[in-house]
């Protein structure tokens, strides 16, 4: 079973639809125990990092996002829910976020540049990692954001997109994965980063 968080931040329908169309069974829940009770954990989000963190720090979530980090069970953020994995954003002034990978949540600020980044770009895959097998170099994916992370070990950057600048699009330290754009609006490729989710194996 993966659990979907709800925090009262996500494109929770979306996601559940897709993740059960490429064959996992999935439930929607802000529940605690259901949540760490999981095979698999989804972190989506849409939305401001501060809104994000105080939906789950309502809801109790905090600690049981990073009780499943540290379990070794599949973490995945989508979008919003990637940022929050990072230690600090600067969105509307500087907040903190769950502090599970190392690094900071920026402001696209290149003059000249549409924001936020709405739309298709590609994947500059930079390590070869099951999230995104069978998914090839410069592949395109959806993205709606203003704000991008910048994660101090670079090791953890698996793929990249160029908006201006190269930002991170997928991340991964060991059993947390991320990434910037939505897979559940990415047509068949995303569909194929959903699919090898749901097949990884807990580490």
């Amino acid at each position: 079973m993966i659990a979907i968080i709800n925090y009262g931040a996500g494109n929770l329908h979306s996601v559940h639809k897709a993740v059960e169309y490429v064959g996992g069974e999935a439930v929607v829940t802000s529940d605690a125990q259901t949540i760490l009770s999981a095979e698999k954990v989804i972190l989506p989000g849409v939305g401001a990092f501060q809104d994000g963190m105080e939906g789950l720090d309502a809801r109790g979530l905090l600690p049981v996002v990073k009780q499943i980090a540290e379990s070794g069970r599949p973490l995945l953020g989508i979008c919003l829910g990637m940022q929050l994995f990072f230690d600090v954003s600067e969105e509307q002034g500087a907040h903190q976020g769950l502090g599970l990978l190392p690094g900071q949540v920026l402001a696209f600020t290149k003059p000249g540049m549409k924001i936020p980044q709405i739309g298709w770009n590609q994947l500059e895959i930079t390590s070869n990692f099951p999230l995104l097998k069978n998914i090839p170099n410069e592949a395109y994916v959806y993205f709606n954001h203003s704000y991008y992370c910048q994660p101090k070990n670079q090791a953890h950057v698996i793929a990249t997109t160029d908006y201006g600048s190269q930002f991170a699009s997928v991340v991964l330290s060991k059993n947390i994965y991320g990434v910037q754009f939505h897979p559940e609006k990415s047509q068949k490729v995303g569909l194929q980063i959903l699919k090898n989710f749901v097949e990884l194996e807990n580490e």
